[in-house]
């Protein structure tokens, strides 16, 4: 130990002696290991963390095995079950300790004009205490608090809701907060470590499952044996698997599923749905759509810095072998007065781990600003993502572990080449660095091959997902995206009878047309790429239902078409008069026609819509065609499309979304249309939200892998030019007598920046030729992630290699230039 200290005291002071050295080489690993640490962070919160809840390894999701076939309204992305389900699966499980279940939900915490939302999670009585989290202020939920026909249910409200709504107070429990126009009283406050069973998203307060039909009345969720919105858990009994529990469940699915066929399930459905199997499965990382869009391309960027921290570790090896040589004699010296090589070795590997653990300090730090800035990145204006991104031990046994490979990868070498040295032979050579030669300067060059390589596959992937993004952005998706607001109109508050509401939305539409500015304004009930989606099968009038097409459905209002700018290829728009008393029509789009109607002109045609639980099997006639527009996601194929006139809904909501394309800024926009609707009624709620800002934000994925993979082919490239800039002075300055002795006899300038150039160009050949079969390797993993482009496309990859020339020819001309201007004579007196 004490010769250890000594190391590293010695170790330190050689560090402080050479300042420029010790931050190139601190800095170059702050940035890799920071980059990867803050990667890991992420995929720590997203993947490998447990909900912070109790004994979290005994949770389980129960779930249904396959939901093909499931019919009605799928009001979560999660597999859910309808409250019927729960309720059996409550009552009649043998497995599980306790069990509970839970929804999401939002609520508008002003009482008219713009929203201000409250994110809320209808969850049963038992399910605080089957997550063992209690209150730190008043209680949480049980099972008398869940009851059907609950009439004055209580609320239990998140930490940071408490703290952000309420400043903390201590007075809290028994303050009423109003949801949907009713007042609850606040009866607890939950831990600040606990934010839920849903990974990225945080919640503000949580209501009892009997709750909903409270806040939903006569549309109400309870009994509806076709509203999936509700997800099941479970804790395991004491020495029972999940394999057992799976057994169980699956041993009462058949009589569960058939007393809670509900009567309306649509028929050509319900083999599917008694033959429907409950299973278990391990839940203790939650659940989470983060883990699914974003697992893989944060697997893929921690391969990228990872290769950043290869070609980091490449140069400070480089230098190091630099330093080796001017440190020769010392060696030597050493070496002649009785140290032995093993002690040389491990000071200058305690040097390289002063480096390291320095450099993964730095790291750390700035890790912590680059996971921020991610979670950041993957946000959206309405919708952050809430990461519980607090180090664990995973974090810090991954930076360590960083820290310990880093430092064997650029000092092992270097500190074994330094000190394979002969005394006598080191005391003769003076001044010269004895290892100056063929085989150190070799391993240099070998160094420099591997960066390029490994700078040829992260140029090579920056080039695929720029290109991919761009693609993206390029799309002709059928409609226009500038301009154009979504408005969210909500006017449950006003009590309106249902067979009202058209004509109302009707009114406060053409008050909203009538601002001025606005170009156009047409209603929908979804707007495209809003995430928001409906389908169901047609046939043709006088074929079967077996030869259903299964078709994309949206309905629409006057105007929407003219208000996105999507052309109308054949036929008529639809318009006001298409109500409730005239016949139901449609608008389809080119590939339904062409699916369809084989190419013959679908104009006055019939087709029908298969039955759904809450409509009947419908004929509609169709009255137009409009180009093909993008549905879900613009990465679709173009998909067959029907728009219903919404003035035919049979069950027409308390609210209306509204597309409005104006000229006007957003600011101004926005406060008109406040201004329309306050008049109209102050009651009635709003929100806003960019129709072009969403389909960006749609593509934050695409933007996260553009973008970081942009910063980190970057510095590759940075640090590649200055690995290839470093050999090749060094060979400059080891070459200085050849070079003289060449343009002594004759040799041109030009010859000699040919000569050194002609090296940096063979460098690259070399690296670019180990780095294809690397490229043609790993973006494969990438093809998912990227669009329009395949992982070999010569296109990116030809561009790769033109950055890599252009870069690694800008570094070496500084150096072949000062051989150029070397003097004979200085050159013949060298050494």
């Amino acid at each position: 130990m004490h010769s250890l200290f000594q190391d590293l005291r010695y170790g330190v002071r050689v560090l402080i002696k050479n300042p420029g050295f010790t931050a190139v080489a601190v800095l170059s690993l702050a940035l890799g290991i920071g980059a990867n640490t803050a990667i890991f962070q992420l995929l720590n919160a997203v993947r490998l963390k447990s909900l912070p809840v109790k004994a979290p390894q005994e949770l389980a999701e129960i779930r249904i095995e396959d939901m093909t076939g499931s019919r009605g309204n799928h009001a979560t992305p999660y597999s859910a079950v309808t409250n019927p389900i729960w309720e059996q699966i409550r009552d009649r499980q043998q497995s599980f300790s306790g069990v509970a279940a839970w929804g999401t939900e939002s609520f508008n915490l002003n009482q008219g004009g713009e929203v201000r939302s409250a994110k809320a999670l209808y969850v049963s009585g038992d399910f605080f205490n089957v997550l063992g989290v209690p209150a730190i202020k008043g209680r949480v939920f049980n099972p008398s608090d869940d009851f059907r026909g609950c009439s004055s249910p209580g609320v239990v409200i998140s930490n940071s809701f408490w703290q952000s709504e309420y400043a903390n107070d201590p007075s809290i429990l028994g303050r009423k907060i109003t949801l949907a126009g009713r007042p609850y009283e606040i009866i607890g406050v939950t831990p600040a470590s606990f934010y839920g069973l849903e990974i990225g998203r945080n919640f503000d307060l949580s209501l009892p499952v009997c709750a909903e039909a409270l806040v939903d009345g006569e549309r109400n969720r309870m009994d509806s044996g076709t509203t999936w919105w509700l997800m099941a858990v479970g804790r395991l009994k004491p020495g029972v698997s999940f394999a057992r529990a799976s057994a169980d469940l699956r041993a009462i699915s058949p009589s569960l599923f058939e007393s809670t066929l509900a009567p309306n399930y649509p028929p050509v459905s319900v083999h599917y749905y008694l033959n429907f199997k409950l299973e278990a499965v391990a839940n203790s990382a939650g659940y989470s759509t983060l883990r699914e869009n974003y697992e893989r391309p944060l697997w893929l960027l921690m391969v990228i810095a990872a290769a950043v921290l290869l070609i980091a570790c490449a140069n400070l090896a480089n230098l190091l072998l630099a330093r080796a040589s001017a440190r020769e004699r010392e060696m030597a010296v050493r070496l002649a007065v009785g140290a032995s090589r093993a002690r040389l070795v491990r000071q200058l590997l305690v040097e390289s781990l002063i480096l390291a653990v320095t450099g993964a300090a730095l790291g750390a730090l700035l890790a912590q600003v680059l996971s921020k800035f991610m979670v950041t990145f993957i946000s959206t204006t309405d919708d952050a993502v809430f990461l519980d991104l607090a180090a664990d031990w995973r974090l810090f046994a991954f930076a360590t572990l960083v820290a310990a490979i880093t430092c064997m990868l650029f000092g092992l070498a270097p500190a074994l080449k330094a000190t394979r040295v002969e005394p006598g032979a080191a005391m003769k050579a003076g001044g010269r660095g004895l290892t100056a030669g063929r085989e150190r300067f070799s391993l240099r060059r070998g160094l420099v091959v591997t960066q390029v390589a490994l700078s040829l596959v992260l140029v090579a992937g920056a080039m695929l997902f720029s290109r991919s993004l761009n693609k993206l952005l390029g799309i002709d998706a059928g409609f226009t995206q500038q301009g154009v607001l979504i408005t969210d109109a909500g006017f449950r508050r006003l009590n309106i009878p249902a067979d009202r509401r058209f004509a109302f939305r009707q009114d406060m539409l053409n008050r909203l047309r009538a601002i001025p500015g606005v170009d156009a304004a047409g209603e929908t009930i979804a707007a495209p790429l809003a995430g928001a989606s409906a389908s169901n099968n047609v046939w043709l009038e006088g074929s079967g239902a077996e030869q259903g097409l299964n078709t994309w459905l949206n309905w629409v209002g006057a105007d929407y078409f003219k208000t996105l700018q999507t052309p109308i290829v054949a036929g008529r728009d639809i318009s006001d008069r298409d109500d409730m008393k005239t016949a139901p029509v449609a608008v389809i789009n080119e590939t339904l026609a062409r699916k369809l109607f084989n190419g013959a002109n679908p104009i006055g045609r019939r087709f029908w819509k298969e039955k759904t639980p809450n409509d009947p099997e419908t004929l509609y006639e169709v009255i137009g065609v409009v180009k093909d527009t993008k549905y879900g996601d613009l990465r679709e194929e173009f998909r067959p499309i029907a728009f219903f006139s919404i003035g035919q809904d049979p069950n027409p909501g308390a609210g209306a979304e509204i597309l409005i394309r104006s000229k006007l800024s957003q600011a101004d926009i926005t406060a008109a249309i406040k201004k329309t609707l306050a008049e109209i009624n102050p009651s009635i709620s709003v929100s806003f939200y960019g129709f072009q800002k969403m389909i960006e934000e749609s593509l934050l994925r695409d933007r996260l892998m553009a973008t970081l993979s942009g910063f980190f082919g970057v510095l590759a490239l940075l640090l590649a030019a200055i690995g290839l800039y470093g050999i090749l002075s060094y060979g400059v300055a080891s070459r200085t007598k050849e070079i003289g002795i060449r343009m002594a006899l004759g040799a041109q300038r030009r010859e000699v920046l040919g000569l050194i150039l002609r090296e940096a160009v063979l460098l690259v050949v070399i690296g670019v030729a180990v780095g294809l079969p690397i490229v043609f390797g790993l973006t494969r993993f990438a093809s998912t992630l990227l669009f329009g482009l395949k992982p070999t496309d010569p296109i990116s990859l030809g561009l790769a290699g033109l950055v890599l020339f252009v870069v690694a020819l800008s570094a070496a001309y500084l150096p072949a230039r000062r051989a150029t201007k070397v003097d004979p004579l200085v050159a013949l007196r060298y050494e």
